[in-house]
Formats: structure tokens, sequence, C-alpha cells
């Protein structure tokens, strides 16, 4: 949508409350939740400028917003005969400003069908689009009803893929490369009754932030770095 007259027609089947977001982009830019009609307009212009300036497009879409769900994402690994699989899936809900802050694989308190079923609608998904290489799909959960809504693709690797390399034993990047060079799940041994995720794996990212203006984003040198080391230690960085 553009106009305000677009956004409330998209809108009024979906229901407030609801999510602008950016087409062109993503990373927490962009993006305004709606409680209601009468802040749409606001939302609307506020988040066309900041497409406009991040991305160079100001074009957004409207979502169905879930309040305080879980974000929960599939990776997928596809060749070039149409068949796909899944690599289980990942918890990202822990997020600042839309960004993600903690990855965790798997995602923790899951019910066994219901994450059946995200991964199933994950690669049917992929099956749909022709989808080939590896890419995740990603939803958000509502905890009381089960009921999760799909938000994107990313048709790339991301860089959360390490929690499940680690948890699958699978190499993604590399099968991604010998899938780009005509080589096909089946010949990787990458049947979906092959893969199966074993432990825990949790990444947690690091962001430069200005504690004295409200932890916003910030550039600088790194000028010492300490890596945690030992029970409970936490590492250290001045900038």
């Amino acid at each position: 949508v553009s106009t305000v007259a677009e956004a409330i027609e998209a809108a009024e089947p979906i229901g407030f409350p609801l999510f602008v977001k950016a087409t062109a982009g993503g990373g927490g830019r962009g993006i305004r939740r709606v409680m209601s009609r009468e802040d749409l307009e606001a939302a609307l212009e506020s988040a066309t400028r900041e497409a406009e300036s991040a991305f160079g497009n100001p074009e957004v879409f409207i979502e169905e917003a879930f309040l305080d769900p879980r974000h929960i994402e599939v990776q997928l690994l596809a060749d070039g005969t149409g068949k796909v699989v899944h690599l289980y899936e990942r918890d990202c809900s822990i997020q600042r400003r839309h960004q993600k802050v903690i990855e965790l694989a798997p995602a923790p308190n899951l019910d066994p069908e219901l994450r059946d079923r995200i991964c199933a609608d994950a690669v049917k998904f992929g099956e749909s689009i022709g989808y080939k290489n590896a890419g995740t799909v990603e939803f958000l959960l509502e905890p009381r009803s089960n009921r999760y809504a799909f938000i994107e693709m990313n048709p790339r690797i991301q860089v959360e893929h390490t929690v499940t390399e680690e948890t699958t034993g699978i190499d993604i990047v590399q099968s991604q490369l010998l899938i780009a060079g005509g080589e096909t799940l089946e010949g990787l041994g990458l049947t979906q009754d092959k893969i199966k995720p074993q432990g825990f794996a949790i990444q947690c990212r690091i962001t430069s932030e200005d504690p004295s203006k409200g932890f916003r984003p910030d550039t600088g040198k790194i000028s010492v770095y300490r890596s945690p080391g030992g029970a409970g230690k936490i590492g250290r960085a001045h900038v």
C-alpha cells in the first residue's frame, strides 16, 4: 500500500492490531505496530519515510499483529529436483527493536505435534514456490492458542544458521555450495528421515549501543575486547 485509503481498505479484513511493514527490507526498519484505525495514518507516514530512507523504496504492506508472540523460524534446504527438507526450527523470540538478540535451537517448550506442523508447512511453502538452496521460513506463534502465521521467507543463509548446524551436524554453507553445483539432497544423504536434531545450541548477538542515549545503536572503534571465560563469566568490550 502507498496511500491512507489503500491502507484502510487493506486493514478492514485484517482488523486491529496490525503491522505496517516495509516491503523492501527488514531488520526492524520500516515497521510500525498499529493498535487502532485512528493511529493508522501516522504509522503509515512514519513507516514509509523510514523505508524510503533505509531501502530507497517507500512501499509497505499490512499484516495481522500477534501480541506477545513467539518468533519461530524453520531452516530449509532444497535442490534442483524439487526436493525440500527442513532442518528443524529455531526460536528467536528475544528481540529488541525487532532485532534478534538470542537464537535457540530447538525452540524450547514447543509441543512436538505443533513443531511437526510448523516444519511441514515450511516445507510445503518451499515446494510450492520451487525454492532451491538454503532458506528460512519465519512464523509468529500465538502461545495461548497455538495459532501461527507466516511472516516471510529469507532466501539466503542467515547469521543464526550456526545453531542449526550445531544441533543437526549439517554444514549448511557447504550443502548450499554443493547444491548450487548440481548436487541433490539425496546425493548428500540429506533425506528427511536421516535428519535428527541432538542437544541444544544458543547464539547471542553483540550490538554496539550508546547507554547515554537510551541504548540506541551506535558506531565506534573497538579498542578492548575480553572474551567470556569460566562459569558465569561475561565478556566485556570498550568502544
